[in-house]
């Protein structure tokens, strides 16, 4: 299958978005399918998104967006997120009628609400509008299902994730006083936070937990630096990539998980496949992975975390490795295949022979 990919995440950014879509891609690859993907580094005009220049919006994106897919004629159209590209997309697959499938990747309303004066229910408006005409709209759990079904959203699927089990391993463990220990020279034992280090991420209800030994963030982002001036006993690394970012999940002790707002949270997984029990609170993406798994705990939301995260060092990291081994990559692709939107064989062939005869009668107008 020809599959394009319209996305307004992608490198330079390290997200779940990107890194989700970059091993679905290798996956799917591997079956055969071709991709085009359209991201804001392709010589778009792009303009930094208010209170996060990290991430770049592109600009008047829509008749490029035509021109590769008339280029392309791919049997399906994917629209990872709702920013300008993904708006884009979206109206010239209702313009020429194609079908297309979206993702939520993103809690978008209370994101945006995190950083500017918008309600959240103006958010969910629209969300629910750029979503209404998509023909499956992948969630990564079923608790995410029930929360936009009674926000009204439609055609809602549940689409898991995966975990790189070679790159996150327990193998990679380095112990304390050992060469390379990643946290040589701090206190044992360790709890750990990865991600990026921004207000939606909860990360102060971290930084603020009563525990033993040392509080370390790996990752950066727009709050990293007034974190660090506020939280002085909290160890900031920065950003780690690849094995070495490997090998910290694995010689951590216990992962603490505050976030509120992710809709999966990657991380969690990553962590479990290296070894590491997860604390989190019960919100969407923890509360789907964690009950039952013997691989962490979860606490209500405004409880005590820090109860939570102790109670990780007594479980067994045999058994997180053994969990996140039943989350796999390619079927987590294959359910994405499955749920593409594709026009049947009969109807892609007159559907694409009608559009470049009118594409071909479209007069050329004049460059000014």
């Amino acid at each position: 299958m020809r599959i394009m990919l319209v996305t307004d995440a992608w490198d330079p950014q390290v997200n779940g978005v990107v890194r989700t879509m970059k091993r679905v891609i290798q996956e799917t690859e591997a079956m055969g399918h071709v991709w085009e993907i359209v991201h804001p580094g392709q010589g778009f005009r792009t303009m930094p998104l208010p209170t996060y220049p990290e991430i770049k919006l592109a600009l008047f994106a829509r008749r490029r967006i035509e021109d590769r897919f008339h280029e392309f004629e791919p049997d399906a159209i994917h629209i990872a997120t709702e920013g300008t590209l993904g708006m884009a997309g979206r109206a010239m697959c209702l313009t020429v009628k194609h079908p297309f499938s979206t993702a939520y990747h993103t809690r978008f309303p209370e994101y945006v609400s995190a950083r500017l004066p918008i309600p959240t229910q103006a958010g969910y408006s629209f969300v629910r509008w750029f979503h209404k005409y998509s023909g499956k709209v992948m969630v990564p759990t079923p608790s995410m299902v029930k929360e936009l079904e009674a926000q009204r959203f439609i055609n809602l699927v549940a689409w898991s994730r995966g975990v790189d089990t070679e790159m996150f391993n327990p193998s990679r463990r380095i112990e304390e006083g050992q060469p390379g220990d990643p946290f040589e020279g701090l206190q044992r034992p360790i709890f750990l936070n990865v991600g990026r280090v921004a207000v939606e991420k909860n990360i102060e209800a971290f930084a603020e937990l009563d525990l033993p030994g040392t509080k370390v963030i790996i990752g950066d982002g727009p709050q990293r630096e007034e974190l660090q001036k506020r939280y002085k006993d909290v160890v900031f690394l920065g950003a780690k990539f690849n094995e070495e970012l490997a090998a910290c999940y694995a010689s951590a002790d216990v992962f603490v998980f505050p976030s509120l707002t992710d809709t999966f949270g990657l991380v969690v997984l990553e962590a479990m496949a290296s070894g590491t029990p997860v604390a989190a609170y019960d919100a969407t993406g923890p509360r789907d992975v964690i009950p039952g798994s013997n691989a962490g705990t979860i606490t209500a939301v405004g409880g005590n975390l820090s109860e939570g995260a102790v109670a990780c060092l007594a479980l067994s990291r045999e058994t997180c490795r053994t969990y996140a081994e039943t989350y796999s990559w390619r079927a987590c692709a294959e359910a994405f295949i499955e749920n593409l939107q594709p026009l049947p064989a009969p109807a892609r062939k007159r559907f694409w022979q009608k559009l470049r005869l009118r594409r071909k009668k479209k007069p050329v107008l004049p460059t000014i």
